[in-house]
């Protein structure tokens, strides 16, 4: 009796026809997310339409996918077997619209590119003429800006592509390319401090001038400084790093901030000390960002090439005595006590070869 009932659940041939991409992605987004509603939130969809599809599936196998019961939920062995499956026709379908997106790029007739200000003038010219190399009918526009505007103007389908300084909220929506990690950094007035004295104790008696709070590299030097339990006060606050550094310079201060926006701000960096944080560093890595499997292969290539244009930018700022190159990467040495001084004493060379080493860093972290 219970064998027959297992025959009649069964599916036969003409029941899989139903079976579309749709349901597979589904099914996957609650596979990998655990809940029905957090699928629903990531697919932009409801709820009940989730839960539709899933008993939708379970009728065309003929068997439970997820056990309710777990909490986020599991797969039984019937779903792990059709994960596998699913998963590697979701990558094929997207393999192949990717090609055909490679065909359709080369009657491109716009491109909207967004670039992070502290680069804006080091890549952008360089960029679009590379585009327009490759899509010679095709209008090229770019947008400079911070990085949660571009963030925003790329959800709003304003921009194409973003070289930005943040990570994507929803990650599988789009495509996220590491291009740079960088330090951040100490930069202060020349003259105003003694690096093999304690730097810790001379911020204390100088001018603090911060980036403006709405800013997104206030906000992750604030929240490192809190986890730090480091309570630092500003009289001063700018939304662009030129107006910092003009600051810095005018008050014999200091500020907290990163290489490039050093390299990208300062006309004569030789006018700031650049030195190492006298307590644990924080990095942020710059990244090129798209809508997933809109423009094929291009954004990877576009990545590649800024990993190429930066470091080009970096060799020509990177030479014996340039101090707005010092403390592009930390060094791999124990950190010293504040008392032995925060200068980063690396000539030319070995802060170019540093350099080098972080883009070639972020390209395999992409790649693997």
């Amino acid at each position: 009796m219970k064998r027959a009932q297992q025959r009649r659940n069964i599916p036969g041939p003409g029941e899989f026809a139903d079976l579309n991409l749709r349901a597979l992605q589904v099914f996957v987004a609650v596979e990998e997310t655990g809940f029905m509603s957090e699928a629903a939130q990531r697919l932009s969809a409801s709820r009940s339409g989730v839960s539709q599809q899933i008993s939708n599936l379970e009728r065309i196998v003929g068997t439970r996918l997820f056990d309710r019961t777990a909490r986020p939920l599991a797969l039984t062995p019937a779903g792990l077997m059709l994960r596998r499956h699913a998963r590697r026709i979701l990558e094929a379908v997207s393999e192949a619209r990717t090609d055909m997106m490679e065909l359709s790029l080369s009657s491109l007739e716009a491109l909207h590119l967004g670039i992070i200000d502290d680069l804006d003038a080091s890549i952008t010219p360089a960029l679009v003429t590379h585009l327009r190399s490759l899509f010679p009918h095709c209008r090229f526009e770019a947008n400079s800006g911070r990085s949660d505007g571009l963030m925003q103007s790329l959800l709003k389908r304003e921009i194409d592509l973003a070289v930005t300084g943040l990570v994507p909220e929803d990650p599988l929506a789009f495509d996220d390319y590491p291009i740079l990690r960088e330090p951040f950094i100490l930069a202060a007035a020349r003259g105003a401090m003694r690096p093999h004295d304690d730097l810790g104790r001379q911020m204390e008696g100088l001018p603090f001038v911060a980036y403006h709070p709405s800013m997104p590299i206030s906000r992750a030097i604030t929240q490192h400084l809190r986890r730090l339990r480091l309570d630092l006060h500003s009289p001063y606050a700018f939304d662009a790093s030129r107006s910092v550094f003009a600051m810095v310079k005018h008050t014999g201060g200091w500020t907290i901030t990163t290489p490039l926006c050093v390299l990208d701000s300062v006309r004569a960096p030789s006018e700031l000390e650049c030195l190492r944080l006298p307590f644990a560093g924080l990095t942020r890595t710059i990244r090129l960002v798209a809508r997933r499997e809109e423009l094929g292969h291009l954004p990877k290539r576009l990545a590649d090439l800024c990993r190429r244009l930066i470091g080009e930018r970096l060799a020509s700022q990177v030479v014996p005595g340039a101090m707005a190159c010092r403390g592009v990467h930390r060094s791999r040495r124990r950190r010293q006590p504040a008392q032995a001084g925060g200068r980063i004493r690396s000539r030319g060379r070995r802060i170019l070869k540093r350099a080098r080493m972080a883009l070639s860093v972020a390209g395999s972290r992409y790649s693997g």
